[in-house]
Order: structure tokens, then C-alpha cells, then sequence
């Protein structure tokens, strides 16, 4: 195993915790959001090359704009568009979204990917479900 496949591995992790906060707060059920559409989806995402949301995330990682990675594609990578909502509405109820902000930077083109992802990385470590950190 590299090393980006931990850190892969822990930011799929640290997203799926993010997911599950939002939705609870949002009145989702924990069981919902860990099967086929909440955790199923959220790996398909971060894997699949014909994801498109995994496309526009890839580019972006190349050191693409998100216009430059959006130009001219027929389909719609609809992370570009949530992630800034998501954000607010997260920022409004309170819930700490990371990734989700790292995401909005890179789509504003606030910071290149390499920092983004190294910034979340280096968050301090907390406490987890079952009390391992």
C-alpha cells in the first residue's frame, strides 16, 4: 500500500463521516447513508473514472480550473454546484464540513490540490465511532 492509497483511504473515511453528520443533523438515518446510496455511492464516487464527479476532481487535481475541467462536457458533474450549497447550508446548522470547503477552494481556484489535500491530512485526529481516533 503507498502512501496515497492511506491517504485516499483516510480522506474516503473522513468524507463519509462528513456525510453522515450532515445527514443526521438533516434528519437522514445512519442506516440510510451506510448502504447502497449513502456509502456505496460515496466509493463509486471516489473511485470510478467514469464517475463524473471523480473526472472533475481529477482535473482539478492536474492543476485544472474548474472551467477549464468543465468546458465543453455534455454531462453534468453535480459536486461543482452542490459543494458550494452543501457548504452554506452546513456553515448555517453548524456542521463542520472540511473536505467540503477543500472542494469549494479548488472549484474557486482559491489553492492548487496538492495543498488542499495536505491541509487535510494535517487536521489534528479525533475521537471516531467506537472511540478509536
Amino acid at each position: 500500500m503507498t502512501a496515497s492509497s492511506s491517504a485516499r483511504a483516510a480522506l474516503i473515511a473522513r468524507g463519509y463521516a462528513e456525510m453522515l453528520r450532515f445527514g443526521v443533523a438533516k434528519g437522514a438515518r445512519a442506516e440510510t447513508l451506510s448502504g447502497l446510496c449513502g456509502l456505496g455511492d460515496l466509493i463509486l464516487t471516489c473511485s470510478s473514472t467514469a464517475s463524473r464527479n471523480y473526472s472533475l476532481g481529477r482535473a482539478l487535481g492536474m492543476g485544472q480550473s474548474a472551467a477549464q475541467a468543465l468546458a465543453g462536457k455534455t454531462s453534468v458533474a453535480e459536486g461543482a454546484s452542490t459543494a458550494p450549497v452543501l457548504a452554506q447550508v452546513a456553515g448555517d446548522i453548524g456542521i463542520a464540513m472540511p473536505i467540503v470547503d477543500a472542494v469549494c477552494r479548488l472549484l474557486r481556484g482559491d489553492a492548487p490540490a496538492g495543498a488542499v489535500v495536505t491541509q487535510l491530512l494535517a487536521r489534528p485526529l479525533k475521537a471516531e465511532a467506537g472511540g478509536a481516533v
